[in-house]
């Protein structure tokens, strides 16, 4: 027997105000579920490097989404996820579910922390988002003309942001997800230059695509004022994860909700329909 999860107490959302936090945060609202947004500039604040934000952002907390910035690649992450897994698990807060990364040695550490914690626990593995190329780091290359990645003939089977959410809202609000594990994609797989010419399609523009050198990438974020940390972080996104391990496509999608994956082209003319990707005139 299904059992809802209702509760008087708000569902923490780390990182609510990115791109799956906020669209989870939406749905349960709608849902009329409180929520508490989990960011430095939220009342009460969350912060990953401040650990003593942490025990507030968790009181009176019926269950939590977890994100982590930068990315689960990046050094401590396994071990601040398990951290905050325990002290959540010590004050009463056992509905967990993390986002984590396909095809990241470290994600993957980091869901292993979370499922040692003794939380109900549901993780959300998923890769490049639909999204990056809207509201991310590729939305510039796009308006610009000229999308240059240091990746070529690779596929990738890019996630719906809605999908996610929609995902997530579930394992918040329907005990079936506990102790599942969902490895996400899209229906099917696109090299960036295929989705590039997508979207050039979807908004009736030209869009370039070429392939650089991992040296010529970084020296572009460099200009461009990354931060090291971030930057390097980027880089082995595109060079170590995007070698080809996630060219397959997975059923978690299907497996969470009954029913196929969003498509890249769907979204891409959704997102030409609001003009995010329009140039000024």
């Amino acid at each position: 027997m299904t059992t809802f999860r209702t509760s008087k107490f708000p569902v923490l959302i780390i990182g609510g105000t990115g791109k799956t936090g906020r669209r989870v945060a939406e749905r349960l609202t709608a849902q009329g579920v409180p929520v508490r947004i989990g960011s430095r500039n939220a009342s009460p604040a969350f912060d990953w490097e401040n650990r003593e934000t942490w025990a507030p952002a968790l009181e009176c907390v019926s269950a939590a989404y977890i994100t982590y910035y930068p990315d689960l690649a990046a050094p401590g992450a396994a071990e601040a996820i398990g951290d905050l897994a325990r002290l959540a698990v010590t004050k009463g807060v056992k509905r967990l579910v993390l986002l984590s990364g396909r095809g990241e040695p470290e994600a993957q550490r980091a869901e292993a922390m979370l499922q040692a914690s003794g939380a109900d626990w549901t993780i959300v593995r998923a890769s490049w988002f639909m999204q990056n190329f809207s509201e991310s780091m590729l939305l510039g290359p796009i308006l610009a003309g000229e999308m240059a990645l240091p990746v070529s003939t690779v596929r990738e089977p890019f996630i719906h942001a809605e999908d996610i959410a929609d995902i997530v809202t579930a394992a918040l609000t329907d005990d079936r997800h506990i102790g599942q594990l969902y490895e996400v994609t899209g229906p099917r797989a696109l090299t960036f230059a295929e989705a590039t010419a997508e979207i050039a399609k979807a908004t009736g523009r030209p869009i370039n695509y070429a392939t650089i050198s991992p040296e010529e990438f970084m020296q572009g974020l460099e200009q461009e004022q990354v931060p090291a940390d971030i930057a390097a972080l980027i880089n082995e996104l595109f060079t170590v994860v995007l070698d080809g391990r996630n060219e397959y496509l997975t059923d978690g999608v299907q497996k969470a909700l009954g029913r196929a994956p969003r498509d890249f082209t769907a979204y891409a003319r959704d997102a030409a329909a609001t003009g995010i990707w329009e140039t000024a005139k």
